[in-house]
């Protein structure tokens, strides 16, 4: 079967499936990413003449496809995202960024070096690659589409705000402060074969990678996000663009989505920041622009779809990844160490970075638990591979194993997350209404 006719076959898939399996699997302990997955594994595995998926041969594809599928999440991300920001109010996903990244980087690092013998520099790349939680996986756990009105601290929609809200800033955020760490360790693989090397490559690394790109992607987000608003909602017109799309062209309602995440992503690249940052900080000012406004919804579905799109085709290919080989170098050793850093690692680190805090110890545990791993990790470890050169062999020849165990994870977080999420969700959710039931104070008689 040629290239041709399959992509064809996965791109057909792909939109039945977001068609329909919002339907199918509503409230069911089933997710898309299963389906996509499993259904790449019968493809190309099973029926004869299918291509082989290489994506370490082919990393440059696989860095500007998952790329193009995680800038995409991002804005729905952000668009999602009811609450004001504040500093106070963004407490939970500051804890979450602040401890249980750099803890949960910092934590597999230490294991891959320790236990699996990695070299430092590939450890270091492991942990980066690890540490984000994804935005593209986590619909079931992330917040709902946007209201009509604010998330107040304590209100109506508060009740489930803690965890959903936690839970999608972390991966709005944590997909672009991965980069500092994934530099780090190509940094590091390139100084560790020149002899007698001074420490200046680290003081580049802080300066640039931490400081400037950080800045530079939260800047550019929000100019770029104050931009579109304007230009959405207070034209010097009759009627503003929401307003005309609303009124008759249905068809191209919610493109601006797309239009500000390549815009956002693209400006801030060729500026030297991180695009992932600045398309997630531009989805919430451009959300937090106009919060009453109905044309949110339009924006927010279309990026949904198109994330669909692509997250579906990358997950066909991923499994037929699977199919043709990809888990083959794992080894029983390094498994346990995936295993150990989905059940372990994680939620203590998720439940470490509330404490002192008013979280309930249910919420704590959700949190984090659901650190869900995905296609943002396969994003950071193409490009970390694409990135290298001789200088940084050390990485190269790692590829098969870090792909494998990567890959494992990823797969192991897609069935256990996806499987659970729903009913995890139901069971908090009936929880936190028992709780408001016995706080409320009884009716006057």
């Amino acid at each position: 079967m040629a290239a041709y006719e399959v992509g064809l076959l996965i791109i057909g898939v792909a939109i039945l499936g977001t068609a329909i399996l919002p339907r199918l699997l509503e409230h069911r302990p089933l997710s898309f990413p299963i389906i996509y997955v499993g259904f790449g594994l019968l493809l190309f595995g099973v029926i004869p003449g299918t291509p082989s998926i290489d994506p370490i041969g082919s990393s440059h594809l696989t860095e500007r496809l998952t790329e193009l599928v995680v800038i995409i999440s991002l804005m729905g991300a952000g668009l999602k995202i009811d609450r004001p920001f504040s500093v106070k109010g963004w407490s939970a996903a500051w804890r979450l960024l602040v401890i249980a990244l750099p803890l949960t980087a910092g934590v597999m690092a230490v294991l891959a070096w320790g236990v699996l013998g990695l070299l430092p520099a590939t450890a270091i790349l492991l942990g980066a690659v690890i540490a984000p939680t994804d935005p593209v996986l986590a619909s079931d756990v992330a917040a709902n589409a946007p209201l009509t009105e604010l998330e107040t601290e304590q209100g109506p929609t508060q009740r489930e705000g803690t965890v959903r809200f936690s839970l999608t800033a972390e991966a709005g955020f944590n997909d672009g402060l991965a980069f500092p760490l994934t530099n780090l360790a190509i940094a590091a693989a390139g100084a560790a074969l020149v002899e007698g090397a001074s420490r200046a490559w680290l003081i580049d690394w802080f300066l640039v990678d931490v400081l400037y790109k950080i800045a530079a992607g939260a800047v550019l987000g929000y100019v770029i996000g104050e931009i579109t608003g304007r230009f959405l909602f207070r034209l010097p017109a009759t009627e503003s663009v929401a307003e005309i799309i609303g009124d008759g062209q249905e068809v191209m309602a919610g493109v601006e989505a797309l239009a500000v995440t390549l815009i956002a992503y693209g400006v801030t690249e060729l500026l030297g920041g991180y695009g992932f940052i600045a398309v997630f900080v531009g989805a919430l000012t451009l959300r937090h622009f106009e919060w009453k406004h109905d044309y949110y919804v339009e924006l927010h579905d279309f990026a949904v779809v198109a994330e669909r799109l692509l997250m579906a085709t990358v997950l066909v290919l991923f499994g037929g990844a699977i199919a043709g080989g990809l888990l083959g170098p794992l080894t029983w050793i390094e498994a346990l160490v995936g295993v150990v850093f989905l059940l372990v690692v994680r939620p203590v680190a998720g439940i470490l970075s509330f404490v002192g805090t008013a979280a309930s110890w249910p919420e704590r545990a959700v949190i984090g638990f659901f650190g869900i791993r995905g296609i943002g990790s396969f994003y950071y470890l193409s490009h970390a591979l694409a990135e290298s050169s001789f200088r940084e062999i050390e990485l190269l020849v790692a590829a098969d194993q870090l792909w494998a165990l990567v890959g494992f994870i990823v797969l192991l977080s897609i069935v256990l997350h996806g499987m659970s999420a729903s009913p995890a969700m139901n069971a908090l959710n009936r929880w936190q209404q028992r709780q408001e039931s016995e706080e409320r104070p009884p009716p006057d008689r």
